[in-house]
Parts: C-alpha cells; sequence; structure tokens
C-alpha cells in the first residue's frame, strides 16, 4: 500500500496491516486491536465468494442486498463481542467507524447494512454520530451550515438520521449557528458538539467533556447510571498532558530522513511517538523533515538548492531518525544521514530499513567493504550485509512479510536499550519486514566494533544493534513507535529525545520513573526458548447481546 495514498500502513500484535486510524484509537485508548476489527470491501467480498464456493446459499443468487449487507452485519455483531482493553466479557459500547464521505460508491453497501442494522437493533441500541464540516468564507467570517445541511440530507436519503452532530471548524460554533443546524437537521442543540481547532489534539477529550458529549451519547443509548446522574469522566490525566504540552518551552529538533516525506501521515505513528516522548522529557518538537533523495551526490548536481537545504537541517538537527521504508529510492541519502550521525556522535535511532542501511554503512566505511550492499536493492552484492527472509515469498507481495509481535531478547545487560525498556530480559515489538541482517556476517561485525544486543528467541535474527562508543547510535528491526502511548512513551524514542535534549544519563539512572515505573525480572543470562514464541490469538465469544453504538472499549473500522 503506497503511504502517498494512505499514509502509513498500521500493524497490529497479530499482524493485521490496516488503516493508521486503528493506531489513533490505541494511542487514545491504550487499547489492543486484531486484524477483524478492520472491516474492508475486500474482506467482506472475499467471505461471501468463500461461502458461495462451500454451497452455504445453496445456489441462490448472490446480491449486494441482502448478502453483502448480511455479512457486514454479522462481522460487526461477531467482533463486537471481542473485548480489546484487557478485561474479561463482552464490552458494553462497541464503536464502528464508517470512513469516506456520504455519497461514494465505495462505501454505499456498509451505509445500507447499518441502516437495515440500525432499524433491527431499535431505539437504545444505535447512536450515530455524523462528522461533517463548517466552513468559514474568510471575505465575511460567516460560519455556513449549508455543507452540513446536504450531508444530513443525503445520510437521511439513504436511511440514516444522525444523533449527534460533530462539526469541524477553525473557531467554536456560534449559538445562532448551532440552532440553524439543529432546526435544519432535527438534532438537539444539546447534541451538537462543536470540534474546533485547539493548540494540541489532547484538549479534544476535554473538550468532548465540557460540552457534555458523554450525556449525550449515554441519553441515546439509553445505557442506565447510578442515580440517573452521568459520572464525570476521569479526565485529570488527559488535563495535566494537554497542559503540560502547552506550558513547553525548550526545544528538541530532530530531522526525520524518509522517502515519503512530501505526506506527513506517512509517518503518523513515528511523529506520534517523538511527540509522545519529547512531552514526557518536557521538550517541545520541532521535526525537520529531510528528503532522502535530495542527501544523495546526484542531488548536487540535478537540483542543488535542495540538496543544500536538506543537508542543512540535517547538520542542524539535535538528533536524526531514519524511519522504516521500501524500494532503493533514496536509499543512498539514509545511508549518508546514518554515517552523518555516526561520525559526528549525532544521537541517532535506525528503525527497520534505518537500521539496516546503518548496518550497511557501517560496513562501507569501517569493515572497508565498498561492495556492501542489501540484496534488495543489489542481488548480486559481493558483501550481502542484509538479506532475504528465508521463509518470505518472492511471488506474493501481499501479507508475506514477518509480521506482528515477536519477541526480542537482550543480550548485552549494559546496552542501552535494555537499560531504556527497564532492564528486561526481553521485550515484545511488532515487526513489518521482508530482509534482515545477514546472520553469517554478524561475527565479522561484532569484531569491527557493532553490538548486536539484541535477537530473536533463536539468537540468529538480529533485533537490536548499538554502537558502544557512541553517544546514541540505536538501530531497531521492529517498529517501537507502533505501540507508544501519550502516558507510557516508546523508551527508543525516549532514549533519542533525551540524547538529543541532553538527558540521556540522567533518563538512564536505575531510580529513573520515566523508563521504569513498572520494572521487568533483570536479565540474568542468556535466555533461548526451546519454540517461537508468538502472540495469542483472540478467542471468539458467542453473541448472546448485542449493545452497539459510539463510545467505549469496542472498536471496529470500516
Amino acid at each position: 500500500m503506497s503511504p502517498f495514498e494512505h499514509g502509513e500502513v498500521f500493524v497490529l500484535d497479530d499482524g493485521g496491516e490496516v488503516d493508521l486510524d486503528l493506531g489513533n484509537y490505541e494511542r487514545f485508548l491504550d487499547i489492543k486491536l486484531t486484524r477483524d476489527n478492520n472491516i474492508t470491501t475486500g474482506k467482506i467480498y472475499q467471505s461471501v465468494i468463500n461461502k458461495e464456493r462451500r454451497g452455504d446459499y445453496l445456489g441462490k443468487t448472490i446480491q449486494v442486498v441482502p448478502h453483502i449487507t448480511d455479512e457486514i452485519q454479522d462481522w460487526i455483531e461477531r467482533v463486537a463481542m471481542n473485548p480489546v482493553d484487557g478485561k474479561e466479557g463482552p464490552p458494553d459500547v462497541c464503536v464502528i467507524e464508517l470512513g469516506g464521505t456520504i455519497g461514494d460508491i465505495e462505501s454505499m453497501p456498509f451505509i445500507e447494512a447499518l441502516g437495515q442494522f440500525s432499524y433491527r437493533v431499535g431505539p437504545g441500541n444505535f447512536c450515530l454520530v455524523h462528522v461533517s464540516l463548517v466552513p468559514v468564507l474568510n471575505v465575511v467570517g460567516e460560519q455556513k451550515t449549508k455543507p452540513t445541511q446536504h450531508s444530513v440530507r443525503g445520510l437521511r436519503g439513504l436511511g440514516l438520521a444522525p444523533d449527534i452532530l460533530a462539526c469541524r471548524s477553525t473557531e467554536p460554533l456560534e449559538e445562532n449557528v448551532k440552532a440553524k443546524l439543529s432546526q435544519f437537521c432535527h438534532v438537539p442543540i444539546s447534541s451538537i458538539i462543536s470540534l474546533h481547532d485547539v493548540t494540541n489534539i489532547w484538549h479534544i477529550p476535554l473538550l468532548l467533556r465540557d460540552q457534555r458529549a458523554h450525556e449525550a451519547i449515554l441519553k441515546v443509548l439509553d445505557l442506565q447510571f447510578v442515580g440517573k446522574v452521568p459520572r464525570e469522566p476521569k479526565l485529570a490525566e488527559w488535563t495535566e498532558r494537554a497542559s503540560k504540552f502547552d506550558k513547553l518551552k525548550a526545544t528538541v529538533k530532530i530531522a526525520t530522513v524518509g522517502k515519503y516525506t512530501g505526506l506527513s501521515d506517512s509517518y503518523l505513528s513515528v511523529l506520534k511517538a517523538l511527540l509522545h516522548a519529547s512531552v514526557a522529557m518536557g521538550r517541545k518538537l520541532v521535526v525537520e523533515w529531510v528528503p532522502s533523495c535530495d542527501l544523495e551526490d546526484s542531488a548536487a548536481k540535478e537540483t542543488p538548492e535542495a540538496h543544500k537545504k536538506a543537508w542543512k537541517l540535517l547538520k542542524g538537527a539535535e538528533g536524526i531518525l531514519v524511519p522504516g521504508g521500501f524500494g532503493d529510492r533514496g536509499v543512498q541519502g539514509k545511508i549518508l544521514a546514518a554515517k552523518y550521525a555516526r561520525e559526528n556522535n549525532v544521537p541517532y535511532l535506525g528503525i527497520c530499513l534505518g537500521m539496516q542501511i546503518a548496518v550497511i554503512d557501517f560496513a562501507r566505511s569501517i569493515m572497508k567493504l565498498p561492495g556492501a550492499n542489501s540484496t534488495e536493492f543489489d542481488p548480486d552484492t559481493t558483501s550481502p550485509c542484509v538479506i532475504f527472509m528465508p521463509e518470505g515469498s518472492k511471488t506474493h507481495m501481499g501479507a508475506t512479510m514477518r509480521l506482528g509481535s515477536r519477541r526480542t531478547y537482550f543480550h548485552v545487560t549494559t546496552c542501552k536499550s535494555a537499560k531504556l525498556y527497564g532492564n528486561a530480559r526481553f521485550v515484545d515489538e511488532r515487526h513489518r519486514h521482508r530482509y534482515e541482517v545477514n546472520p553469517e556476517m554478524v561475527p565479522e561485525f561484532e569484531k569491527a566494533g557493532l553490538s548486536f544486543v539484541g535477537k530473536d528467541e533463536s539468537g540468529r535474527r538480529m533485533e537490536i544493534i548499538e554502537l558502544p562508543s557512541h553517544k546514541f547510535f540505536i538501530g531497531a528491526q521492529f517498529h517501537p513507535e507502533f505501540k507508544s502511548r501519550p502516558g507510557k512513551p516508546s523508551p527508543l524514542f525516549l532514549g533519542l529525545i533525551a540524547a538529543a535534549s541532553g538527558q540521556l544519563e540522567t533518563l538512564l539512572q536505575p531510580n529513573s520513573n520515566i523508563v521504569n515505573p513498572n520494572p521487568m525480572p533483570r536479565y540474568i543470562g542468556p535466555v533461548v526458548p526451546k519454540k517461537t514464541l508468538y502472540p495469542k490469538g483472540h478467542a471468539k465469544k458467542p453473541l448472546d447481546s448485542l449493545v452497539n453504538g459510539y463510545f467505549a472499549n469496542g472498536i471496529i473500522h470500516t
């Protein structure tokens, strides 16, 4: 999936490659979702076709209505019963996000399915929140309600009536605008929520609370609460975090070197992980996006201004981050970025491909292997320091990578990575890659001074690299950004921000409450399990009741 079209591909614990919106849900709610929480048209049609081939429909003509719409409803009912917050029993409420815009051809079967669904489950079991834009004409400064009126009319024509309007705007909705929307859209004023621009995204839950959005939802879903008075949402942590963010003054400048810098959503989780870490370390994040192609020698001749600007941004940064990517475009620029960080003692974090290109640079510069490369970029290289994984497929590209949560064991107790993870014996992080460091060359690398401090259960797959002599030079084969949370920043990102802001030594102290809030057992010796460990599956529970709506601990994304 092209990041320019979809933004980043978010990876779940079970290896599901899903829309980046599921990453937003995981971060905000601190939950773990599964691939079944992401419904796509392809999944639905494939399921219906498979049923038809098995003979489940007994030769009947397969149609969008009822077969596709029924499959969508069945999927929702099945997944709605699976808890995602770590608690036992079925969730109280399931959130369904229907993406796209009203009127899109792609979403028509889903809208029809939800129309049937709302009728079937009846009042009190279904709450529809319609998100709409209320633009402002700069010439007159008036908030216009026509786009919302038309979208609600279109929604009603498709069989769905909104219970709550969530209106995006630059400024808070004026009272007369709310009254107009209420009159034309048949929604109570108390159920019209203003989602205006705020200083940081963590103010949004506070914005919803202040407008009593939770009361509107509880009322529509007819959920019983103590004394008929809804309890106040527990948002003390959010309030403190949002306030702390606004008060940050001292900055930390990180250069992110990548191929898809033209669209920040391509690196959304990386950006969020940097933000979580910078706020935890009391720094205001400044991200400099550096196109890796512009760092290459060829760019000096073809686009000299862009080349000069890219190098100026890189050299002006206090830390350098090279995220993952695929293909050979811009790879040489990433290698030059890693080389610059290594030679100038600039804090460096390489993720996935960012780790691999650091290994390639080390082989070329320190081990004097000028032909060193990855077989992804040069299949005939004489020094293949990064190779295709044996279990991968070279004929099918989709979902054939090493995906999902895998365990990494620390083999060096004194390394910075182990300390950042609270002196844990192992960590479980999410992966998405086809290539890996060549295990046959590892002894040569270690002899030359590159330390492979983290490995998989077999001891042959390299997971974390470090340069012991460097201030902070770490590469990870996994993607730590996917498990970063506002209240629980990723340890490796914390390390990068701390090193870039001169706080690394303090952070690595044993009594640091940022790194080690819940210390795991200390590493005592080499641990190599006898069998491969994989994340546990999610058991499917029978549907014995149905409560569906829009705000709690079950998530379905279509």
